[in-house]
């Protein structure tokens, strides 16, 4: 995920607003005691999805990909007053982790979380969602994408992360690599899409800013 030289890296988060001393916390305990800690969205990532939030002030968020809850700390930040996020990961092992820091903010009682797979749980989802965030396995991006379309309002918007994939996107890929091969086929998949219109951000590890026209 490291694209940009280390001292670039250290000049923009220094100008970067600082996250809060909670956020501070979950991310520095997910380092230490977590695995895959390349999977927490982190400072810049995090301030930019608050950023996103604030700018929409959606009512309705859904997240599919919890890990330790620190982007769903971030994107409610921008909730209205009587918004909510739902957010779904099949991992249970991490749900009390999360729900730790969770209650310690001021959105505990906005965010709604579902444990199971995302592919079942989507489907029985009755709600118009104003901001998606999807940041889960990167093979069922597709999938995701298309089982929320229709449930994101006209005007609404879908954010994907990873989709630079570590660079892997501009190298020769071996047709063994699916995990590439299905990040490639998403990014070419939304730009294809007239339903949208679509930005490739390179943040971290490459944000898809989608806006469904």
């Amino acid at each position: 995920m490291d694209f940009l030289p280390s001292d670039i890296s250290t000049y923009a988060e220094t100008y970067t607003s600082s996250e809060s001393a909670l956020l501070y916390q979950l991310n520095r305990n997910t380092r230490a005691h977590i695995m895959a800690p390349r999977m927490l969205s982190g400072h810049i990532q995090g301030r930019f999805l608050s950023m996103i939030s604030w700018m929409i002030r959606p009512r309705r968020i859904l997240e599919i990909g919890t890990y330790t809850g620190y982007s769903a700390l971030c994107l409610a930040e921008g909730l209205t007053d009587d918004g909510r996020i739902i957010t779904i990961d099949h991992n249970e092992e991490l749900e009390g982790f999360a729900r730790s820091y969770w209650q310690q903010s001021p959105w505990h009682d906005k965010i709604d979380f579902r444990l199971g797979q995302a592919a079942d749980l989507l489907p029985l989802l009755d709600e118009t969602f104003d901001l998606v965030f999807i940041d889960a396995d990167k093979r069922n991006n597709s999938l995701y994408f298309d089982l929320i379309f229709d449930k994101v309002r006209q005007g609404g918007f879908i954010l994907a992360d990873n989709v630079l994939w570590s660079g892997k996107v501009v190298e020769p890929v071996k047709p063994a690599d699916l995990d590439t091969v299905a990040v490639q086929a998403f990014n070419q998949k939304v730009q294809n899409d007239e339903r949208v219109e679509n930005v490739l951000l390179p943040v971290r590890d490459g944000i898809m800013l989608m806006r469904k026209l």
